[in-house]
C-alpha cells in the first residue's frame, strides 16, 4: 500500500483500483484495503454493489457509471471530481471494473492526476478479458491449440459506434490464435464481417459470454458465420466478452461455473440484512443468483434494565442454564454486556444451551462455548433432549424475541423449571419488502423463495395481496425446517422443500437435492 501519511494535510491521494470482472470476491486484497480507507469512492457501472460494503459507513460514495449512449458523468467531469476531492485532502478510491489499464481509461485518469499534481497509485485488477472466458471454461491459451491471444476493443471511442479495428487492422491482428473482444456486442456484425474478409474460416468457433463471473452468466457457443443471428435470437446484450478461436472447443470439457447444482436459479433470500449474507454466499457457491429482500429487521432496545439485572445477578446467584434460541439473542446479550462493562465471565457458574450450530458459533465469538447443542435444531425436540426428567427448582434464563413462540418455556415449566423470560429484541416488518417482493413476483423474477423462520413466513403472507396463490404459481417454496414448514402449511401453502438439517448449509443441500432430482 502506498504511504498516504499526511495526505489530509497535503493534497490527498487517489487510488485507481481495478474491481475485477464482476464477482465481488475477485477484487484483490489491496483493492479491498483501498475501499476500507477511502474518504470518497467513485464507482463504475460494472463494479459489483457488494464491494461497497467494504467502505466506511461515513465515506462518500458517488456513482459515475457509463452505459452505451448514457453517461452519469463525462470522463472530463469524472477527472475533475476525482482531482477536486483529492486536492481537498481526501483519500479517493476510483473503483473501476476489470483492470484500470485494460480499456478502463485508468491511464487517462492517472495522467489527469499527474497534470494536477495529485499523488496517485495504480491497483491492478483481474481483467474480464481473461477471467470471463475462464468462468466459461475457455482458456485463452492452450498448449498445441493457442500460443497467443489478442485483446481488442469492440468499438473505438464513446462517440463512435464502429468497431475499433478496420478490416485492414483485423487482418493484421487475426494472426493471433485467440481473439478477445470487449465492448463488442453492438458491433458484432462488423467484427464478424471483418474477420471473415481477413481470412478466418466461417466455421471458426465463437463464444459470447454475457455477465461473466456472475451467477446469471450466459454463454453462447456458435460459429463465426452463425453467431450474429444466434446472439440476436438468444437476446445477448452487454456486458459481454467475445472469444474467437479453437480454444472455444475446450469449453465442453472445461465447463465448471454454469453447470453447478443451482446454476441460473434466482433465489429470494428473505432473512434480515445482517443474516442474509451467509445464505447468499452458499447459494452463489452452488451457482444460484441470490436476491436479498429482507422481510424483517431486528430492533434491540436502547435500554434493557431487566436483562442487565439478570446478567449482573448471575455473578452472585448463577442460573443453572442460560438458553439461546437465536443468533439475535446472542447479539442482544453481547451488546448489553458491553453497555454494563462486563464480559463472558458473567456466565461463570452457569451452563449454556444453544438451539443450533449458528447460535453456538455466535456464542463462541464472544468467548462462550455452548454446553449443549441439540441433534435437531428445533425447539420442539430441544427441551426433551436437553433436560430430561423432573426439573423442579432448575433456574433458566431465556433472553428471547418479543414475539417468540412459547413452546419450549412451557415444556420446561410443566416439568418444574423456573424460567425467567426476558425480551431481548423484536423483529419488525421491513418496509422495503412491501414494495419490492410483490413487484418481483409479478414480474416472475424469482424461481425459489427461502424461509428461515416462522416469523418470515408470517410477515411474507401479511405483506402480499389476497392474490398470493396466483403470485406464487411456479415458484418453489423452501423452508429451513419442519417448524417453518408448518407455518407455511397453516396459511394454505405446501412447501416444496423442507431441509432435514435445520441450518443454512442444510437448506442449500436440500435445494441442490431437489433440483438434481428434477433434472434426472
Amino acid at each position: 500500500m502506498a504511504d498516504t501519511s499526511g495526505c489530509r494535510e497535503k493534497k490527498g491521494f487517489v487510488f485507481l483500483v481495478g474491481a475485477g470482472p464482476g464477482d465481488p470476491e475477485l477484487i484483490t486484497l489491496r483493492g479491498r484495503r483501498c475501499l476500507e480507507i477511502a474518504d470518497t469512492v467513485l464507482y463504475d457501472r460494472l463494479t459489483h454493489p457488494a464491494l461497497l460494503r467494504h467502505c466506511r459507513e461515513d465515506s462518500e460514495k458517488i456513482y459515475v457509471g457509463k452505459e452505451p449512449a448514457r453517461h452519469a458523468m463525462k470522463q472530463s467531469e469524472i477527472n475533475a471530481l476525482m482531482i477536486q476531492r483529492a486536492q481537498s485532502g481526501r483519500i479517493v478510491c476510483r473503483l473501476k471494473g476489470g483492470d484500470p489499464f485494460v480499456f478502463g481509461r485508468g491511464s487517462e485518469e492517472g495522467l489527469a492526476c499527474a497534470a494536477a499534481g495529485v499523488s496517485f497509485a495504480i491497483v491492478p485488477g483481474v481483467s474480464s478479458a481473461i477471467a470471463v472466458p475462464a468462468y466459461a471454461g475457455i482458456p485463452v491459451t492452450h498448449r498445441g491449440v493457442a500460443s497467443s491471444c489478442l485483446i481488442a476493443a469492440g468499438h473505438a471511442r464513446e462517440d463512435t459506434p464502429e468497431p475499433a479495428s478496420s478490416p485492414q487492422d483485423i487482418s493484421a491482428v487475426s494472426e493471433a490464435d485467440t481473439l478477445i473482444y470487449l465492448m463488442g456486442v453492438e458491433t458484432l456484425p462488423g467484427i464478424v464481417q471483418s474477420l471473415i474478409r481477413s481470412g478466418r474460416s466461417p466455421d471458426t468457433p465463437v463464444a459470447v459470454i454475457q455477465e461473466g463471473t456472475l451467477p446469471q452468466q450466459k454463454t453462447l457457443v456458435s460459429a463465426l458465420d452463425r453467431v450474429v443471428s444466434e446472439a440476436e435470437r438468444e437476446g445477448i446484450r452487454p456486458p459481454a466478452v467475445i472469444v474467437v478461436g479453437e480454444v472455444v472447443r475446450l469449453r465442453e470439457r472445461l465447463r465448471w461455473f454454469d453447470n453447478r447444482p443451482l446454476s441460473g436459479l434466482r433465489v429470494l433470500v428473505t432473512r434480515t440484512r445482517d443474516q442474509a449474507g451467509a445464505l447468499s454466499r452458499r447459494l452463489e457457491e452452488s451457482g444460484a443468483c441470490p436476491l436479498e429482500i429482507p422481510l424483517l429487521k431486528v430492533r434491540f432496545p436502547e435500554d434493557n434494565p431487566s436483562l442487565d439485572t439478570a446478567l449482573l445477578s448471575n455473578l452472585d446467584a448463577p442460573y443453572h442454564w442460560i438458553l439461546f434460541c437465536s443468533v439475535n439473542a446472542v447479539t442482544a446479550v453481547r451488546e448489553r454486556m458491553r453497555m454494563i462493562g462486563r464480559d463472558s465471565r458473567l456466565f461463570h457458574g452457569s451452563s449454556v444451551a444453544a438451539i443450533g450450530s449458528a447460535t453456538a458459533d455466535a456464542l463462541k465469538e464472544i468467548g462462550i462455548l455452548a454446553d449443549y447443542v441439540p441433534a435437531q435444531y428445533q425447539s420442539e425436540t430441544m427441551a426433551e433432549e436437553w433436560l430430561p426428567g423432573n426439573l423442579q427448582g432448575i433456574r433458566v434464563l431465556f433472553p428471547r424475541a418479543k414475539e417468540g413462540r412459547l413452546l419450549i418455556q412451557e415444556q420446561l415449566r410443566d416439568r418444574g423449571a423456573i424460567v425467567d423470560e426476558i425480551t431481548a429484541y423484536e423483529t419488525l416488518p421491513d418496509d422495503d419488502a412491501r414494495r419490492a417482493i410483490p413487484a418481483l413476483l409479478e414480474e416472475r423474477g424469482a424461481d425459489v423463495i427461502t424461509f428461515a423462520s416462522s416469523s418470515a413466513v408470517r410477515h411474507f403472507c401479511e405483506i402480499l395481496s389476497s392474490d398470493l396463490h396466483t403470485l406464487l404459481q411456479g415458484v418453489t417454496l423452501a423452508c429451513i425446517g419442519q417448524t417453518t414448514a408448518r407455518s407455511l402449511q397453516e396459511r394454505g401453502f405446501s412447501p416444496d422443500i423442507v431441509a432435514q438439517e435445520h441450518t443454512i448449509p442444510g437448506l442449500v443441500a436440500a435445494l441442490e437435492e431437489y433440483f438434481a432430482s428434477r433434472s434426472r
